[in-house]
């Protein structure tokens, strides 16, 4: 059999130039360095920075910012930092009447302790809110509410 079919045999794959279409006989699209520059290893070298001084050896300020975890309340003394006179302290706790108490006294009614009884809530730190305030300068700093 005989190779001669009318289509030519192709020879080898186009050169990427030939393929992307880089003419070669175009100018670099990158600078050539010109006499008396010399590329270093990255690139061109870079231009000297003409009317700017030098950096000044000034010394670095440091500010240390502390920052206080938020402060949880609740039926116990809290050891923190007063935000009032900012000495650390443990807070003294007042107990105050709240919701949790008259619910507690108006349940007792409808169970029919309408003799007094119903008023044993208000005889009970357990039941009542709790005011946490500074022992050196009174200030309130938190509160627990029951409900």
């Amino acid at each position: 059999m005989s190779a001669s079919s009318g289509n030519p045999v192709p020879s080898a794959p186009p050169s990427y130039e030939e393929a992307v279409g880089i003419n070669m006989n175009y100018p670099y699209p990158y600078p050539i360095p010109g006499p008396g520059l010399k590329p270093d290893g990255k690139g061109m070298n870079p231009p000297t920075h003409m009317g700017q001084p030098p950096p000044a050896n000034n010394p670095i300020t440091v500010q240390t910012v502390y920052v206080q975890q938020p402060v949880l309340f609740y039926d116990r003394p809290v050891q923190m930092c007063c935000p009032s006179c900012n000495q650390v302290i443990v807070t003294r706790l007042s107990y105050d009447s709240g919701a949790l108490t008259w619910l507690s006294c108006g349940g007792l009614c409808l169970l029919g302790c309408v003799a007094g009884c119903c008023l044993i809530p208000f005889c009970i730190d357990a039941l009542k809110d709790v005011d946490h305030t500074c022992p050196k300068c009174s200030a309130l700093v938190g509160s627990y509410k029951r409900l």
